[in-house]
């Protein structure tokens, strides 16, 4: 188990390092788009490569960031129901819907992606806008952001386990399905 929980922190170190300086994408994109608009509103310049950056950029933060959501517990979820139940319950929900449901669509979209990628690199396919731009990076956005949120998946399931196995603390106790106890719910009303 010892090297499973190492394996653990490693992805989350990566998802981590990820999820820090991805959100520098979400400037780019932004400046891009003022610099677009700036061109093309002063001076009749319009630019289908500039509006492609721009998605790809907002792409990139999507794709790339899920692994990092699904580490810090904010993805989204019924945290109505979900502050309910008591911890392990939640583990072990958690638990099931990783290993039938996340990690085997995350695979899935992984490997079925790759192909596809490598034919749009080896053809050099790109956008059908005039102007616009190669495709292959954004095609690469697919398996990296699957397989990041994957590792992190397998990650999570790592530490759901070793919490019902008594090892580690409530790795649900932060982020998304933090309890809200029913004292703190009388103060707000």
């Amino acid at each position: 188990m010892n090297a499973l929980l190492k394996f653990s922190s490693a992805v989350d170190c990566l998802n981590s390092f990820v999820g820090r300086y991805i959100k520098w994408l979400i400037l780019a994109a932004v400046l891009v788009s003022a610099g677009n608009a700036t061109t093309r509103y002063m001076f009749n310049i319009a630019s289908n490569a500039m509006l492609e950056l721009q998605w790809y950029l907002f792409a990139a933060v999507f794709t790339f960031a899920a692994g990092y959501v699904l580490k810090v517990n904010e993805h989204v979820r019924i945290d109505v129901m979900s502050q309910r139940m008591s911890p392990r319950t939640r583990n072990w929900i958690d638990f099931f819907g990783l290993l039938l449901f996340v990690l085997p669509v995350t695979l899935y979209i992984t490997l079925q992606s790759i192909p596809n990628l490598v034919e749009t690199y080896i053809n050099q396919e790109v956008s059908a806008n005039a102007g616009g731009l190669i495709r292959w990076p954004v095609r690469a956005m697919i398996p990296i952001g699957f397989g990041l949120l994957f590792l992190q998946g397998l990650s999570e399931l790592v530490k759901r386990w070793a919490f019902l196995k008594g090892l580690i603390e409530d790795p649900l106790a932060h982020g998304g399905h933090a309890t809200v106890s029913m004292d703190d719910e009388k103060e707000k009303a």
